[in-house]
């Protein structure tokens, strides 16, 4: 039976206050609006850095990964149908505004780039999710711990039918990042020297961007050493230890890493402690 127009009762996790245990609730997903899809959600993945905002610690630019079917679509959707496999983009594509267009900043969308504070969608203002009546907010366009959600068309991207969906979540966030800003935005030629600070899922996935890109010395930092052996496989040529040193690590990014390095990667994390704060004033999130 199909359920496109109608309002779906499925169960998510909601987040009632920071730092407390998400509830597994029953609640309503309306259906979706212009230029909007709703999804049924397949399979999620977290990201460790979507602990910071529960938390309400700090902001960090990630999201929760997941893999998703269409269910159905708004008006005004057409590259996107119900059956499609589908990943999410936290910050978004209008393909229409100057980012957009551009080739070096497609990723700061004037319309959908990351905005934890709205928390409703664009259509209407109003929120998607709700519990007997009461809006339940969005969170950062994705609200993947939900078995159904509701995104814009712009924050989707349409993935291979064939595609394991329990490997391919990690794509949609971590790969994507570390990958695209060595390919896309570094562009390391063919025998340069690259240096990647954290071998996380961004850091592994910038090396393989400078792997591919033909870097002929690929070297990591990190304070974990058992990382090493397993990042070898995506290009890791060198490693430092900043545990190894007596020393700042900066000074020995001075004077031996950087005096070699032609692009660096700090794959870390920026504190605004103001967006946090912002972010919890929308209680009642669907994570």
């Amino acid at each position: 039976m199909s359920t496109a127009g109608q309002v779906i009762r499925c169960k998510a996790a909601v987040a009632w206050e920071a730092g407390k245990p998400l509830s597994i609730e029953d609640v309503d997903v309306a259906p979706p609006q212009k230029d909007e899809v709703r999804i049924k959600i397949l399979f999620t993945s977290l990201c460790h850095t979507d602990v910071y905002y529960w938390e309400c610690k700090i902001f960090v630019c990630t999201w929760w990964n997941l893999i998703r079917i269409v269910e159905s679509v708004g008006e005004g959707v057409t590259d996107i149908k119900p059956g499609d496999h589908v990943l999410p983009i936290f910050t978004g594509e209008c393909k229409e505004c100057r980012h957009c267009l551009s080739e070096e900043s497609n990723n700061m969308c004037d319309l959908l780039r990351i905005n934890c504070d709205r928390g409703v969608m664009l259509a209407d203002g109003k929120t998607r999710f709700s519990i007997n009546g009461k809006p339940i907010y969005h969170f950062v366009g994705t609200s993947t711990f939900s078995q159904y959600t509701v995104v814009h068309v712009g924050q989707v991207a349409k993935i291979n039918p064939n595609a394991p969906l329990d490997k391919v979540c990690p794509i949609s966030c971590g790969i994507c990042t570390g990958f695209g800003a060595t390919v896309n935005v570094a562009k390391p030629r063919k025998g340069q020297t690259v240096a990647i600070f954290g071998l996380g899922a961004v850091g592994l996935a910038a090396a393989e961007g400078a792997r591919i890109c033909g870097a002929s010395r690929i070297i990591a930092v990190d304070l974990n050493p058992r990382r090493f052996e397993e990042a070898k496989k995506f290009g890791i040529t060198e490693f430092v230890n900043p545990k190894d040193y007596d020393k700042p690590v900066q000074e020995v990014q001075k004077n031996e890493i950087c005096a070699y390095a032609s692009s660096n990667f700090r794959v870390g994390v920026f504190v605004c402690l103001w967006v946090c704060q912002r972010l919890m004033m929308h209680s009642r999130l669907i994570q």
